[in-house]
């Protein structure tokens, strides 16, 4: 068999492995399809709480305070990745099983939907501001209304990765979830976007914001008769 006849036999192949799996992701898709507009509604009332909260400490953030941590590490301009590694992780979270996992996508949005809203509380209850050594970071311009200031309790960079490599277990696009989730959190604290408790908690409430979602949306994949 020629070269040419083997990348035209590659070709076929790979046409009719795509033909195959189509029917079989629009089936995932159909199926799935009331749980992944009822987490949509969550995505759309989670965001809607984070615009809230992060107007609402813009305007109420009243002091700085001091941090042992920053005060010691250099401040390092690392805007490109705080902005689009950021940006590519919350793409991912809902890309990936969108790709290659349907029947997590609707667990995906609910989960980032859910960490979105206790980030939204715990931002209220903190009225700290921004450290003023702090660099400044432009997200592009679409996103700019979702960007705010204050929003410090607890770090979304350093969180929201997690939420990844907790939903994605089986895969290897976990690890990449976690060392951005550890990357972000380190290039917000030499940016000093963040205090150094709100990367360190951040840990610990995504693990237990996740275990929390883990067992609430089993409980309503069930009632749904998905189990």
């Amino acid at each position: 068999m020629t070269i040419k006849k083997e990348k035209e036999f590659e070709e076929r192949k790979r046409k009719t492995k795509l033909k195959q799996l189509l029917p079989q992701w629009a089936s995932e898709i159909k199926k799935h399809l009331r749980l992944i507009s009822a987490s949509i509604i969550l995505l759309i009332i989670a965001t809607s709480l984070d615009y809230i909260a992060g107007n609402y400490v813009t305007k109420v953030g009243s002091a700085e305070s001091s941090d042992l941590i920053l005060s010691y590490i250099p401040i390092v301009n690392l805007g490109v990745i705080f902005v689009y590694l950021f940006l590519i992780v919350v793409s991912l979270i809902f890309i990936y099983p969108l790709i290659f996992n349907v029947k997590k996508l609707h667990l995906a949005i609910a989960h980032f939907s859910l960490l979105i809203m206790t980030r939204s509380v715990f931002m209220c209850l903190t009225h700290l501001k921004t450290p003023s050594s702090a660099i400044a970071v432009k997200f592009p311009d679409l996103l700019s209304n979702l960007v705010f200031q204050n929003d410090l309790f607890f770090s979304g960079h350093t969180a929201i990765p997690l939420i990844g490599f907790f939903l994605f277990k089986e895969s290897k696009i976990r690890w990449f979830f976690l060392a951005s989730s550890i990357i972000l959190g380190a290039t917000s604290l030499l940016m000093h976007r963040h205090y150094s408790i709100d990367v360190a908690a951040a840990f610990f409430i995504a693990y237990g914001t996740f275990k929390i979602g883990e067992r609430l949306f089993l409980k309503i994949e069930r009632y749904n008769g998905y189990h």
